[in-house]
């Protein structure tokens, strides 16, 4: 799963305003009303009155860091299930309930391809804690039920982020 995404803005969506070292920014991948997937970051002291696209597929909280210049803002123009999983989990960002379906099946997924090991639980037995293979940052993602209807619901989610499944093309009869 991979999406083209601007990266973070260096002012804020509502007020316009320079984010500044430090400042607390919430970023909303939304789905525009053109369909496209995008990215708005709103300062945290302003995102309780901002309106947001009716649409909102996840958010995530940080603290603002300015982009050094030897950085290449290319690299981080693609969103992949691996880097928003690391974007969502974050220690540092504030937890968002809405995301844990997401985190869960982004959680799975990864640990599929290898990209995350499981650790075992936490302490209170409520969070699954992962290991980053490459990074070996840990992750706690909150335990849940992998049932058919979370499958169900999850489907939805990445039906609207990513859009419903192409149809397969039809088959042209030959005409031999």
């Amino acid at each position: 799963m991979e999406l083209t995404l601007h990266p973070s803005a260096k002012v804020c969506r509502a007020s316009h305003r320079e984010f500044a070292e430090g400042d607390r920014v919430v970023s909303y991948l939304v789905r525009e009303s053109t369909g496209e997937v995008a990215r708005h970051d709103i300062l945290a002291s302003e995102a309780a009155t901002y309106e947001n696209p009716s649409f909102v597929f996840c958010s995530w909280t940080v603290n603002f860091k300015a982009r050094r210049a030897e950085e290449n803002p290319g690299r981080a123009l693609k969103l992949t299930a691996e880097n928003l999983f690391v974007t969502l989990a974050d220690p540092a960002a504030t937890p968002d309930p809405a995301n844990t379906p997401l985190l869960q099946f982004l959680a799975l997924m990864l640990e599929r391809k290898r990209l995350l090991r499981v650790r075992g639980r936490s302490a209170d037995g409520e969070r699954q804690v992962y290991e980053h293979v490459r990074t070996h940052q840990m992750y706690e993602v909150p335990v849940g039920t992998l049932d058919a209807e979370f499958f169900m619901k999850i489907q939805g989610q990445l039906d609207l982020l990513m859009g419903p499944p192409k149809a397969p093309a039809e088959a042209v009869p030959s005409t031999s």
